[in-house]
């Protein structure tokens, strides 16, 4: 028979073979294959599989193996055609025996082991193909038995037919041959290793060696001998099938249940022992991501046993699934050696507990998997086998030897995931409770996980609460946040979330939670609390908060809070941190859950109140007090996040604030002082955001006002809490010269609640607490301007407070709330280069008002009435950002401005008021910058004050203002001495001196006086800053004369150089005898100037100066002097020819008339000198003095009695000479005498 069979045993003759090796000839019967699917615990089964072609759910269902096959009278097997009903029972052994010689050659190929890339597409096509026939065959084996096979009754050997005996023999020698089949094969952990490296092949394309076709090959015998000899017990309908040839042979019985039995047993041993060698190279961290299976296909042989295990174990009452691999692992945990039912699993495993651990896990995860392929969420495939974990909790549990965290956080780990797969187990929860009661104070680190093994360090109260959330909502299966959950949390924290699911499954508190909640409360006594490390304590109150969260949550808390008041009151700072955090961890649970909060706030604010009075204590050591700050901070953390967290404030948050914020805020540094304010406002803040919401929600139903009227009362119980315990404190503030500067923002809060909720202020604030607390921290003038500047933004930034404010009198003080505003404004302007170093460079607080200030500029320009005047002055800014100094200014300018265009007396009057409300006392204002001389500070000073004489002039001239324009002349400028004040002083004169001008013209009471004033001070400036020598450079910057040389206001500058020039001429022109005055030449150099620079044409002005010039001309030698004389003289004399359209000018016609009439008989000779010069600039005028002059001459020479003095009329005829025809006349008329 083997003659007739050996060209299809020798390949490549293979009546499969075709031209084009890649093309299938006809459909395939299921087989494993990995080659298109991914490798994950999610992931499909291989759509060639036989969960997705249906062969299981076939299998499980007794239905036809492969019903559209095998339809025909004959079956091409092996390249042979044989007759499809009969074939099996007529050629048992020859079919098997070209099964395994199929097989046999595909052993030699992979034995061969050739490396030719060249060969590699020939080899794979010619494995693949050996495979199929193998695959074919056995799914014909199925249908034949499914299809041909019946129960055998007793013949009569005589009578029957060969092929019936043939027939009733089958049943037998197929058992044998599977027997034979599966020595042929061998177990499958014992395959060489070359064959087992194919495991590790992820080839996602379509050439693979024959290590891999012959490695799948055995999945698929081994599976298909498990399929055919359920089948076989199926069709016997209960009769036992012995291999009598077996038998006979050994003596020992086999039959088709025990092989089943032995090869169901030795194949999950060979899988596991597989798992077992793939776990030697998985970390802790990857123990749910590394797979206990080696391919996809391993994976769905696990699902095929697992649906083929159960279903005998419901239909048979056999061994369950979980029986054969309990009976499999058992010895690995307990150390024992294997029962006699399982074949020995290999004694390497680096750690048997935890291969256990994963082993289970990964089998209760592929357990999803229905018989169909895929994974059905929700609906249980397997069972679970929570007696066998708990004998593992308990190995995992056990104190001796004690496991590392390493190891227990993995199986715990695990543990977690077999809650999510199965139901949770309560005895589980309380195994593993058992363990962490008694290390509590354990740290559950994995020192090699670096940071990572820390766990999460929870600061604050919400922290915590996040924490436990997290563990009461474990991530789902195969989800990142599950995968890195070794990573991410300790063992303890896993074990709180298995907790939480156990405790969860049941909401209404059912006999297992409570069960569970007694168990815990039972370990905890005044003795166990006592010895909690800080470690212990945050895992103890981590553990109530969940079962908080899960179960009853008021009798929980109020347990933990007995719990921690079995604490000494002497315990160390770090320790009391952690309670107040865990019990303000506990009141945002009652908070999420609407109850009140009192209880709990109440026994928490008594321990703040006691620290904080320790903390205020002088006699409490420094190093005492910074750890105390550290409790006291992490409270006051907490708080905000309580007050943040709370949608309405109406659960008694109030009574978290209590006198400890007194004591805690007198003893605090500036830092902790900061820390504290930013508590307060965001106390502030959350309060009237609360507030402002319920009164947008307002019911308008007649049955609801109640209940908002309780809100609103536990509003005001708050803000009355946050008036009693903070504001005074602030209030004590307000004269610091180093404000912190959160007290501005926490005092602008109060404020804002003081126009939500008025009557919660406390009375010394009524009856209009917003005004009282801005005349506080606004208004007042001794107030640091870094804290108003910060602390009026807030304030006019809010349009409903603006509204309410804007035409109310401030009860007690002159002026609106506006004009407050801008008073305060303008002291701040005055006052901001008051804080700068000492060397003059702008320090931090400098910088920090000068940024303040841009803000607050632009919003009090941005006030109504403000706005209003600059509008009315056509001064409106256009910049979007104006500096503070620019803006002042402008806000001046535009107050002189619309006062000066006001008619009516009761207008004009009201806008003095207001006028004087907007400034304020500016002299109190400036006074620091007098007395600390700062550079900056004094030019600023002046130049504002400057502005305010300048352009307030009628106003500050009218009765109620002069008296401050007085003090500004005092002060300002005529103290007693001016040291270090030139430079604001030789900038800002002419502002002054153009004021002062008006002032003087238009004051009805106090002109004379004003004049005195303004004389004054142009002699002693006009003196302070005059040269000793002559220097034009010097002269022409002269703060006098650039007053007096304004083009913008003729008529204001003409009344101003006519003092200055009579100033001029009495103090610095006038002669003393013969003696010149000092610095002539400077003074003469100085009425140049303001002659050429004036454009004057008054001859009545122009003339003042003129005897003082004649003198000069007449008295002095000094070439520099009679040069500069001249250039005056020239001047004054061509500009009041200039003025004198009709003839000579008689004002200089009259001064010079008296200039003679002085000199007459004294300076004859030097005054026809003098008039020499006047004469070669306008003869006419010295003409009409011809007369008096002759006169004079013969006067002079009558009295002497000598008759003609020809000397003095020589002197006198040079002077007639330049007279033209007229002084012609008079010399004949002389020599005529």
């Amino acid at each position: 028979m083997a003659d007739n069979f050996s060209q299809s045993l020798t390949p490549p003759v293979s009546p499969f073979a075709s031209d084009n090796p890649c093309e299938l000839t006809s459909a395939h019967p299921p087989y494993f294959c990995c080659s298109e699917t991914r490798d994950d615990s999610g992931g499909q089964l291989s759509p060639e599989g036989y969960t997705a072609r249906g062969s299981l759910k076939r299998l499980l269902l007794h239905l036809d193996p492969a019903p559209t096959e095998y339809e025909t009278d004959t079956v091409e097997i092996f390249g042979f055609p044989w007759v499809t009903e009969t074939a099996l029972v007529d050629s048992t052994k020859v079919l098997f025996g070209l099964f395994r010689q199929k097989v046999y050659r595909l052993e030699t190929m992979v034995q061969s082991g050739s490396n030719d890339f060249g060969q590699a597409a020939n080899l794979h096509y010619e494995a693949e193909d050996l495979r199929q026939q193998c695959v074919s065959f056995l799914q014909y084996v199925k249908v034949f038995v499914y299809r041909h096979l019946e129960p055998c009754s007793s013949l009569d050997s005589s009578q029957s037919h060969p092929y019936e005996k043939l027939e009733v023999q089958f049943p037998s020698a197929l058992v044998e041959e599977l027997f034979s089949v599966t020595l042929l094969t061998g177990r499958l952990k014992d395959l060489p290793a070359n064959v087992h490296s194919a495991f590790n092949i992820r080839n996602q394309g379509k050439i693979f060696p024959p290590s891999w076709h012959l490695l799948h090959l055995h999945l698929d015998i081994h599976w298909s001998v498990l399929e055919i000899l359920y089948l076989l017990g199926f069709k016997m309908q209960g009769q036992v099938v012995y291999a009598h040839q077996f038998v006979n042979l050994t003596g020992e019985n086999l039959t088709e249940a025990s092989l089943f039995e032995e090869h169901l047993s030795s194949l999950l041993c060979d899988l596991t022992a597989l798992a077992m060698n793939k776990y030697s190279k998985v970390r802790p961290t990857e123990a749910l991501s590394s797979h206990h299976y080696l391919c996809s296909c391993t994976k769905e042989l696990w699902v095929l046993l697992m649906h083929l295990v159960e279903h005998r174990n419901k239909v048979l009452h056999t061994e369950s699934f979980w029986s054969y691999m309990n009976m499999l692992l058992k010895p690995l945990v307990t150390n024992k050696p294997p029962s006699e039912q399982v074949t020995d699993l290999p004694t390497h495993c680096k750690d048997p507990v935890g291969f256990t651990w994963w082993m289970v896990t990964h089998l209760a995860m592929i357990g999803q998997y229905s018989h169909n392929g895929m994974i059905q969420n929700g609906q249980k495939q397997l069972g679970d086998n929570w007696a066998f974990v708990q004998g593992l909790l308990r190995v995992t549990c056990r104190p001796e030897p004690g496991l590392a965290e390493e190891q227990v956080r993995m199986h715990v780990y695990c543990c977690l995931t077999l809650c999510l797969l199965w139901e949770p187990s309560t005895s589980a929860v309380s195994i593993l409770w058992d363990y962490y009661s008694k290390n509590l104070n354990g740290s559950f680190t994995v020192p090699w996980l670096g940071m990572a093994g820390l766990g999460t360090v929870c600061k604050t109260p919400l922290a915590l609460l996040e924490q436990a959330r997290s563990c009461c909502s474990p991530p789902t299966l195969y989800s990142p946040g599950h995968t890195q959950l070794y990573r991410s949390a300790n063992s303890f924290h896993i074990f709180l979330q298995v907790l939480a699911l156990c405790l969860g499954q049941d909401r209404a508190g059912g006999a297992p939670q409570r069960q569970i909640k007694g168990r815990i409360y039972s370990r905890f006594s005044s003795k166990k609390m006592q010895e909690l490390t800080e470690t212990g304590l945050t895992n103890f109150l981590l553990l109530f908060l969940v079962v908080a969260k899960q179960i009853e949550l008021e009798d929980v808390a109020s347990r933990a809070c007995a719990l921690l008041g079995c604490l000494p009151s002497n315990c160390p700072p770090g320790r009391r941190t952690l309670v107040w955090r865990g019990q303000l961890s506990l009141l945002l649970l009652f908070q999420e859950r609407g109850l009140d909060v009192g209880a709990q706030a109440s026994w928490l604010a008594n321990s703040f109140n006691e620290t904080s009075k320790e903390f205020y204590d002088k006699t409490t050591e420094v190093s005492r007090k910074i750890a105390l700050w550290g409790t006291l901070s992490s409270y006051l953390d907490g708080v905000s996040e309580v007050f943040e967290m709370s949608s309405n404030l109406s659960l008694s948050e109030e009574k978290l604030l209590n006198d400890g914020f007194a004591w805690l805020l007198r003893a605090c540094s500036q830092s902790e002082l900061n820390s504290a304010l930013c508590f307060l406002q965001v106390v502030l803040a959350q309060l009237r955001r609360v507030h402002q919401r319920s009164v947008q929600q307002a019911p308008t139903s007649a049955w609801l006002p109640t209940s908002t009227n309780v809100v609103k009362e536990r509003h005001l119980a708050v803000a009355a809490a946050l008036w009693t315990h903070f504001f005074p404190f602030l209030r004590s503030l307000l004269l610091s010269q180093t404000p912190p500067a959160q007290l501005a923002d926490a005092a602008a809060g109060f404020t804002l609640l003081a126009f939500d909720l008025p009557s919660s202020a406390p009375q010394d604030l009524q009856p209009n607490p917003v005004l009282s607390t801005m005349q506080c921290f606004a208004w007042d003038d001794m107030v640091h301007p870094s804290l108003v500047t910060r602390y009026l933004p807030h304030l006019l930034q809010n349009s409903d407070l603006m509204s309410s404010l804007c035409g109310d009198a401030v009860v007690g003080v002159s002026g609106s709330a506006q004009s407050l505003s801008v008073r305060a404004w303008f002291r701040c302007v005055l006052q901001q280069y008051l804080y700068k170093n000492a060397d003059g460079s702008d320090s931090r607080t400098g910088r920090v008002l000068e940024e303040q200030l841009c803000e607050l500029t632009r919003l009090i320009l941005r006030l109504p009435e403000v706005d209003s005047l600059l509008q009315k002055a056509g001064l409106q800014s256009t910049g979007t950002r104006i500096e503070p100094t620019s803006a002042l200014e402008m806000f001046i300018k535009a107050v002189g401005r619309v006062y000066s265009g006001l008619q009516v007396l009761s207008e004009r009057s009201a806008m003095m008021s207001r006028a004087l409300d907007y400034i304020g006392d500016v002299m109190k204002h400036i006074k620091p910058s007098l007395v600390i001389k700062n550079p900056d500070g004094l030019q600023l000073a002046y130049w504002a004050v400057g502005c305010l004489v300048k352009h307030w002039s009628p106003l500050l001239a009218t009765s109620k203002a002069q008296q401050l324009l007085f003090r500004i002349v005092d002060v300002l400028l005529l103290p007693h001495n001016l040291t270090q004040q030139d430079k604001a002083l030789r900038d800002s004169l002419p502002l002054f001196l153009q004021g002062l001008s008006v002032a003087s013209r238009v004051s009805q009471s106090q002109g004379f006086y004003l004049k005195q004033q303004l004389r004054s001070v142009t002699r002693r400036y006009l003196d302070h800053f005059l040269p000793a020598s002559p220097s034009l450079g010097v002269i022409v910057n002269h703060p006098v004369l650039l007053s007096a040389c304004e083009v913008s206001s003729v008529t204001r500058g003409a009344s101003l150089r006519r003092i200055i020039v009579e100033v001029l001429c009495e103090n610095f022109l006038q002669f003393k005898g013969h003696a010149p005055p000092p610095r002539l030449a400077s003074s003469l150099l100085f009425l140049v100037e303001l002659l050429r620079r004036s454009t004057e044409s008054e001859p009545a002005l122009l003339t003042l100066p003129l005897p003082n010039l004649l003198r000069c001309l007449m008295l002095v030698n000094d070439p520099q002097v009679r040069k500069i004389s001249t250039d005056a003289l020239q001047l004054i004399v061509e500009r009041c020819a200039a003025a004198s359209t009709e003839g000579p000018c008689d004002q200089m016609i009259s001064v010079l008339r008296s200039f003679v009439e002085e000199n007459e008989g004294v300076y004859d000779r030097q005054v026809y000198s003098a008039l020499e010069t006047v004469a070669v600039l306008d003869p006419s005028v010295v003409q009409a003095l011809v007369p008096n002059l002759s006169l004079s001459l013969r006067n002079t020479e009558h009295k002497r009695g000598l008759g003609k003095n020809i000397a003095l009329r020589n002197a006198y005829r040079t002077l007639l000479s330049l007279l033209g025809d007229s002084g012609q006349a008079e010399i004949s008329s002389l020599e005529a005498d």
